[in-house]
């Protein structure tokens, strides 16, 4: 069965030896997880596979996906042991409203809204759905999960109809895939239209047509020519927004990930979720315990790299424009403040939107990115492409 599993791994491009594949086994005959031990499930066998077969912690994903697809039914991977009522999480009931309905639910201000919250947390003692008032599930309450209300705060989860004004809830993204190549090819022909070449150095690199040339009119005695080398002297700095809505456009964003790192010698990259605040970072799993102030990111590079965001641009305008809007933490300063410094510090600057941009004027938020970024906002596509590296290069 287990010959399977391997081929399943190999299939994803993953980077898994035949050596690999026996120490699993030996470690199964050892019974370092197996039929004698009262703890041993999929679970054990998920974490020991893992951790023997994948070197690298950017290939979890790869891993996951392959796991899950061998075995089928595997969606995800929890201690269902423990007393957690997951049901609170669960979207049990959808409830569909007329546009009348709707229309009839008043809105909170965003001060007032947070006050609630704190009060009803204090009030609430058990479980509720379907409710217009506690934090449950399937509701009109403006707290809760799996109902609706035009602005609200959502708690744990999946989103629905993506009207929540904060989620609080706890996710772990992924990072995006630089080895990802279908359908690069046109995205880097599209790329290298902001490539700039600068002769710089010494003359190191052989003129092949101009030493034949020479060589010919010097009646056949050698006659070397130099020319300075070129160096693709574009920098460019890529941030980009992963995880929440972001999840509907991860191929895209991969390819375009992809064809970046190719195509730009000097390409440096930070992750954030929505909105830039004061931090960023590098690595998604560890996103907690390696910030990168965006201080020290905008002063450790020069106002020649070329700013480049790539994000949906899909939140509640609380979290561009109000300290604390933050989806997961109360941050001080309003998301606009550092997107302004940014744009300031780094003029050459454009927005990627991987959100078709028919959607676009019916998005609040997008509109008040694009004023911020001076309507430099382009879509993700091969034209869309083409025009910002177009403008960034002028």
């Amino acid at each position: 069965m287990l010959i399977d599993f391997f081929y399943t791994l190999r299939a994803a491009k993953l980077p898994v030896s035949v050596r690999e594949y026996l120490n699993v086994l030996e470690a199964l005959q050892a019974n370092v997880i197996g039929p004698d031990s009262d703890a041993c499930s999929i679970d054990d066998f998920y974490h020991l596979s893992r951790t023997v077969m994948v070197k690298d912690e950017k290939h979890y994903d790869k891993f996951d996906r392959a796991f899950g697809a061998y075995f089928k039914g595997v969606e995800m991977l929890t201690d269902f042991t423990k007393e957690v009522p997951l049901d609170w999480l669960q979207k049990i009931l959808e409830k569909e409203l007329t546009p009348e309905q709707k229309a009839a639910i008043e809105k909170m201000g965003w001060d007032e809204l947070m006050e609630t919250l704190k009060k009803r947390l204090e009030e609430q003692k058990e479980r509720h759905e379907g409710g217009s008032k506690w934090i449950g599930t399937g509701g009109t309450s403006p707290f809760g999960n799996g109902g609706y209300n035009p602005q609200g705060i959502r708690i744990g989860g999946k989103g629905g109809n993506r009207s929540a004004v904060k989620v609080w809830d706890q996710r772990t993204y992924r990072d995006y895939d630089d080895t990802q190549e279908l359908g690069t090819r046109n995205i880097k022909v599209a790329l290298r239209r902001l490539r700039k070449f600068a002769r710089e150095g010494s003359a190191e690199e052989l003129d092949l047509p101009d030493t034949i040339r020479a060589t010919a009119a010097n009646a056949g005695y050698l006659d070397i020519k130099m020319i300075p080398e070129r160096h693709n002297n574009v920098k460019v700095l890529l941030l980009m927004d992963v995880g929440g809505t972001m999840d509907d456009h991860i191929a895209r964003v991969e390819e375009l990930f992809s064809a970046a790192k190719a195509e730009f010698k000097h390409l440096e990259f930070y992750y954030f979720h929505n909105c830039v605040y004061d931090f960023m970072w590098k690595n998604n799993k560890r996103r907690y315990a390696e910030k990168f102030s965006t201080w020290d990111i905008l002063r450790k590079y020069n106002k020649d790299y070329k700013l480049i965001f790539v994000g949906d641009a899909t939140m509640s305008p609380y979290e561009i424009l109000q300290a604390g809007g933050s989806v997961e933490y109360n941050n001080e300063e309003a998301g606009a403040e550092w997107l302004q410094r940014l744009t300031h510090t780094f003029p050459k600057f454009a927005w990627i939107n991987p959100e078709p941009q028919g959607v676009w004027q019916y998005r609040q938020s997008i509109a008040v990115i694009q004023q911020l970024m001076s309507q430099r906002m382009f879509p993700l596509t091969l034209k869309g492409l083409e025009d910002a590296m177009r403008m960034m290069s002028k």
